[in-house]
């Protein structure tokens, strides 16, 4: 058969390596795999199946280190889930049997207990019988916490398949930004970094939550997927008929032909690990001396990515050798390797080393404070009806009152001409069109602290290039919130003034466990300002993957929804809100919204704030192409979150209230969500339609800087 593609030359820095116990561990998998009834008779495989397939090499490959039984272990572990897989294609993939599907992957977590010890089902197919023996196996050399976040990769991993069986059901493909995001369930990848754990180092449960870990799985996971989609599109979508293949997606999304679509599959697969080492070099350092790592803590977290890396290195390799996938004319190591030799041109040899170069500093290259002239904006599908909460008027007139009280309007940043270009009000009033006079006055006051927030942390810590500041100043907010009557620090600035009274008057019924979130919430936004500052101070337009789930911590999404929840009552399950459609619903709203402000903000961040955070200079810089050539593709992909959050209303949230046999009460509770959030997406397109912060006119008059004669200086922090 004719291969759709040519394969790309791969980014792949660092060489692959043999675990020298390979053969130990192939024929452990194959006495395992029968002993498990996942061979004859299985209807799934045959022992010639397991053979070619070679996950005795896959894993030597990408875990070359570990001894021999730790191999052994690893290889029953992907038998497992790949056995998993094909099980569940051909049982109910094929079939269409949602569910049957369902019923077999409820049973698949008792299984997984916490406890060791803990008494699990009978197994009643090879898939139990498997999980139920490795566990066992597994859980007593590891953490009470790497047990829990393994469990939890591993249930992403089954429930997702869901998501894909109900997507070949309704014959829908994925948009980019839900693909990428439900691949690393899905794909697994998340599961195989908590296996790299097991076969180098723990990573200590300080730092395993944070940023820079999470962002180091992440890569690896969209790495190790992207490059599974390339060498599987003809397994996948030609023979079985997957509709969950990046290549497919980007086909699909841009139009493109599917060498095109293959070759930009490549680019991002290479933009991810280049934020790999990124985070690695530069921010995994900076967390260890945060949290006070101990040499042993600190050596752990680099054997970790160590181990990461030999996954990709070992898993590229493995791919180009494997029976199951497209490797036909694949080149078997870097391309300036392949390049040596006679016959072969020093151009040849430069042009591809150039490439590369170009790639590494594209991110680097942005000049600031370009011209581009009024922001554009383009057609905005928006098919939810916007009103305004009465109170407006009431909320305008205390905003202004409470600001000049907090002293937002005394510090250099905002004065009352700003503060009015913003109109938060009337943000608020359509974001709860229900609002009570109070709880609009208050639903004002947190979008002052976050916008305010948002323009002081680049004009007083960037404009210093101060980061150390910054991330005091953060700390300093986070002891703003106490949680059970823990002593407030003395406000030492408008925005720690302003925090203080909010949370006192957002909290006060709250118990400590309720107001842990919300918490949550805040520190991820003013967190994630240091992240933005970080990257001015080095020039560095995010990688785009980065860019649009950070976005959603900088427009401080996660306080927003923890605001919307909070008066839902407990009707709902908790375990509703974790489920993946809520989930897909809500950041899909939350995309439309950040995309939405980047094509309205566009003029004044790029040539008014010299600001590289923004989702259209993101895909000028990633494609290189103009303004006008990258503008359709942001609007194309904030009309398909848009479209995305309607599908999941229509045919998802069903399923889940369904699946959780919600009742009546709490289904109407989650109908009020949903209202909320299309409230909310109304609520914001007509604000930045409403206000001066984004128009051309009010920004020539007002350059976005300090105000004049008022320079800041940094407050006294004590």
């Amino acid at each position: 058969m004719t291969q759709p593609f040519t394969l790309p030359h791969f980014y792949m820095p660092h060489p692959a390596r043999l675990n020298p116990h390979v053969d130990q561990a192939r024929a452990h998998s194959a006495a395992w795999a029968r002993e498990m009834g996942m061979l004859e008779g299985s209807g799934v495989w045959e022992r010639a199946d397991l053979d070619a397939h070679d996950y005795g090499l896959l894993c030597a490959y990408t875990h070359p280190d570990c001894d021999g039984p730790a191999l052994s272990l690893i290889t029953d572990w992907y038998v497992w889930v790949f056995f998993f897989d094909d099980h569940f294609l051909e049982k109910y993939k094929r079939t269409q049997d949602r569910a049957g599907g369902k019923a077999h992957l409820d049973r698949l977590p008792l299984f997984m207990p916490l406890e060791p010890g803990t008494p699990v089902p009978e197994p009643e197919n090879p898939a139990e019988a498997g999980l139920a023996d490795l566990w066992a196996r597994t859980v007593p050399a590891m953490s009470a916490d790497w047990r829990r976040r393994f469990a939890v990769a591993t249930e992403h991993l089954l429930n997702e398949s869901l998501w894909e069986l109900s997507n070949i059901n309704e014959g829908r493909i994925a948009n980019p930004v839900e693909y990428i995001e439900m691949r690393r369930k899905v794909g697994g990848a998340p599961w195989s970094a908590g296996l790299v754990e097991y076969a180098t180092a723990e990573v200590p449960a300080a730092v395993a939550g944070t940023r820079p870990l999470r962002v180091l799985m992440e890569t690896f996971s969209d790495a190790v997927h992207l490059r599974n989609d390339l060498f599987s599109y003809q397994r996948e979508v030609e023979d079985e008929g997957e509709l969950s293949n990046g290549v497919l997606v980007l086909e699909t999304f841009f139009g493109c032909t599917t060498q095109e679509a293959a070759d930009l599959v490549n680019d991002v697969l290479t933009s991810r690990l280049h934020q790999f080492e990124h985070t690695a070099f530069t921010e995994v350092p900076a967390v260890a001396l945060e949290q006070g790592l101990t040499p042993a803590g600190t050596a752990a977290v680099a054997a970790y990515a160590k181990g990461l890396q030999d996954w990709q290195a070992g898993g590229h390799e493995w791919h180009l050798r494997s029976s199951r996938y497209m490797n036909e004319n694949a080149r078997p190591g870097p391309a300036w390797q392949t390049l040596t030799g006679p016959g072969t041109s020093a151009a040849d040899a430069g042009a591809l080393l150039a490439r590369a170069a170009s790639e590494r500093l594209r991110p680097y290259r942005h000049v600031p404070y370009q011209k581009v002239g009024p922001s554009v904006v383009p057609e905005i599908r928006m098919p939810f009806p916007l009103s305004l909460s009465p109170a407006l008027e009431g909320s305008r007139l205390h905003l202004l009152e409470w600001s000049h009280r907090m002293g937002i309007l005394s510090e250099g940043v905002w004065d009352e001409d700003r503060l009015a270009g913003c109109d938060l009000p009337l943000c608020a009033a359509g974001l709860d069109p229900d609002a009570t006079q109070e709880q609009l006055d208050l639903a004002s006051g947190w979008l002052a602290f976050g916008t305010y927030g948002d323009d002081y942390y680049p004009l007083v810590h960037g404009h210093r290039r101060d980061l150390a500041a910054a991330r005091l100043t953060t700390a300093r907010l986070s002891a703003c919130m106490p949680l059970d009557g823990e002593e407030v620090p003395p406000p030492a600035n408008a925005m720690e003034r302003a925090l203080i009274d909010l949370w006192a008057r957002t909290t006060a019924g709250m118990t400590p466990e309720q107001r842990r979130p919300l918490r949550a919430a805040v520190d991820t936004m003013t967190e994630s300002w240091v992240w933005e500052l970080s990257n001015q101070i080095q020039n560095r337009v995010p990688d785009p993957v980065d860019y649009l789930e950070m976005r959603r911590a900088t427009f401080g999404s996660d306080l927003t929804l923890g605001l919307c929840r909070a008066g839902h009552g407990p009707a709902v399950p908790p375990e509703v809100y974790r489920t993946g459609p809520v989930r897909s619903l809500e950041n899909a709203a939350i995309d439309f919204a950040c995309l939405l402000n980047d094509v309205f903000s566009y003029q004044k961040e790029i040539e008014f704030e010299g600001e590289m955070h923004n989702a259209v200079l993101v895909v000028q810089n990633f494609f290189g192409v103009d303004y006008a050539t990258a503008l359709p593709v942001v609007a194309d992909l904030m009309n398909q979150r848009m479209r995305q959050f309607e599908h999941v209303v229509a045919h998802e949230l069903p399923v889940v209230y369904d699946d959780f046999q919600l009742s009546e009460e709490a289904r109407a509770v989650m109908r009020g969500y949903v209202a909320d959030l299309q409230n909310w997406m109304a609520g914001i397109l007509n604000w930045h339609r409403s206000v001066d912060r984004y128009k051309d006119e009010y920004l020539s008059r007002r350059v976005h800087g300090f105000l004049p004669h008022r320079s800041p200086a940094l407050p006294v922090l004590v």
